[in-house]
């Protein structure tokens, strides 16, 4: 690996954010831009230029492709940003995950990301609904999942997940019921089950702002603990809010992002928590490519990473599994958090059976599962650590 500095410890991730997508789904507030063999050009070398302006203690263990739909690029793109990340791994990665939609998966790109090395396929699938898909704005069809799924199957990767969606426009129990036995009925090794949310910005918000759409909360919980049932009877373990596995398959990269691990991202918009920093890149990929060509990254709602700030993050995000958060560890790891203020929190939290407490260790119970926003955000700002937001280039 190049450009390796100190040993550091602990997993590290690489997510890589690939901006591309031929149309923009209703729902979908990610950074994404049209496909033109400039920008893909522009995008492949500005990925090189950043990876080599990042201080690597050590090699990436997971990697995670996302978008966007990197599944646009071209089998021959794919390999040559695969070599770019692979410069920056030890050795083989742990997990290799890459997003695919539907209508991209050919048998060229996924020889090639097999060629790459890559372990894991997640698929977007969202719904096996023609008609819920279309109010999605997706572009797929429902023999389309089944035929990129039964390719990816042909391919050999060692995991493959599937992502629904629940709490769309038009959809019943009943529909959901189906949503899910379909995609159990193919055998995935993990399932991610999102609940629909309106982000500013999206066509869906403007939807909901006519009040062409409403908001439903006794109707989302209803929907989510029907997945539960079925999930867990079908032997999919929910080891997150959203995320169901096989045993062995869950998300490797997703996990050390919970757990306030390190990772870094490359491309438009991706967020990185590195060498004592959190940050973002410019949501553009023009602009990002001058950035990156200046020598500049990780520029946006840049934020000096303090034990208060990890500790509160590390609460907010690792309850969110069910294994919870293990106190112990983590006064360890952040001795000078304000524990004072969070003990006082955990305990009014665990008075209204929302959180439970044994041992060392801190989980949701299962009515805190189905309010774990609102339990997440007992702990937002409890830190009085000076973070402040920074505004020169990271060191």
């Amino acid at each position: 690996m190049t450009g390796q500095a100190k040993a550091a410890t602990g997993p590290l991730g690489l997510y890589v954010h690939v901006p591309f997508c031929a149309s923009t789904c209703d729902f979908c507030a990610f950074y994404q831009t049209k496909p033109t063999a400039a920008a893909i050009e522009g995008f492949l070398m500005g990925v090189e230029t950043e990876a080599a302006l990042v201080p690597w203690e050590r090699g990436a263990t997971t990697v995670f492709w996302g978008g966007g739909t990197p599944g646009l690029l071209a089998a021959s793109d794919l390999a040559r940003l695969a070599a770019s990340v692979r410069e920056r791994t030890a050795g083989a990665p742990d997990e290799w995950t890459v997003e695919l939609a539907p209508g991209s998966v050919t048998a060229q790109r996924l020889a090639a990301l097999r060629e790459a090395g890559v372990t894991r396929v997640s698929l977007g699938v969202q719904s096996f609904q023609p008609a819920l898909l279309d109010a999605l704005g997706r572009q797929h069809s429902v023999a389309q999942v089944h035929r990129a799924y039964d390719r990816i199957r042909a391919a050999g990767f060692g995991s493959v997940n599937l992502d629904l969606m629940f709490a769309l426009p038009g959809q019943t129990a009943e529909t959901w019921a189906l949503d899910v036995r379909a995609a159990v009925a193919l055998a995935p090794d993990h399932l991610s089950t999102y609940c629909l949310t309106f982000e500013e910005d999206t066509a869906l918000w403007v939807r909901l702002s006519q009040g062409r759409v409403a908001l439903d909360p006794a109707r989302e919980a209803g929907l989510y603990e029907s997945a539960w049932d079925q999930l867990g009877s079908a032997g999919y373990a929910q080891y997150e809010i959203s995320n169901f596995a096989r045993p062995g398959h869950e998300c490797l990269h997703n996990i050390n992002t919970w757990r306030m691990g390190e990772w870094v991202g490359l491309g438009p918009s991706a967020a990185s928590q590195h060498s004592g920093w959190r940050g973002a890149n410019v949501a553009d990929l023009g602009e990002w490519g001058r950035r990156v060509a200046r020598a500049e990254r990780m520029t946006e709602d840049r934020t000096r990473l303090t034990p208060g700030l990890l500790a509160e993050d590390s609460l907010i995000f690792g309850l969110r599994m069910n294994c919870g958060v293990d106190l112990g560890g983590l006064r360890a790891r952040f001795p000078g958090a304000p524990w004072g203020e969070i003990d006082s929190r955990i305990g009014r939290l665990n008075g209204e059976g929302l959180t439970e407490t044994s041992g060392a260790s801190l989980r949701l119970t299962a009515r805190g599962r189905l309010l774990a926003d609102a339990v997440g955000g007992e702990f937002v700002r409890i830190s009085t650590d000076p973070a402040g937001r920074q505004t020169q280039a990271p060191p």
